[in-house]
């Protein structure tokens, strides 16, 4: 979807889903371009991003002035349906399994 593209008025995939999937497609992805790509506000990003880090779906380090993000593949999704999948398949689902997606880590 292009940025000039509407909004849809809802989608199959949470914002906290939409902003790892970026961190995934670009680990030093600053607030502002993740905000951008979800649609939400930098400051719902970095909600996200605490929500995310505190329960262990991502670390982060600091490389001069930016984050470089890391994201744990190996634990489990959190809905009760879904939670025998771990995050790598949701990567590697919506990644079609071939690409930078499927093999973050």
């Amino acid at each position: 979807m292009t940025a000039q593209a509407a909004q849809p008025s809802w989608t199959f995939l949470t914002h906290h889903a939409h902003v790892l999937l970026c961190l995934a497609e670009d680990p030093q992805a600053r607030l502002r371009d993740v905000a951008e790509r979800v649609w939400i506000a930098e400051r719902a990003v970095l909600r996200i991003l605490r929500d995310l880090e505190e329960e262990g779906y991502i670390s982060h380090r600091r490389v001069g002035r930016r984050s470089h993000y890391q994201i744990n593949p190996d634990l489990p999704l959190r809905h009760p349906l879904q939670r025998h999948a771990q995050v790598r398949t949701l990567l590697s689902l919506v990644d079609g399994g071939n690409g930078p997606l499927a093999d973050a880590h």
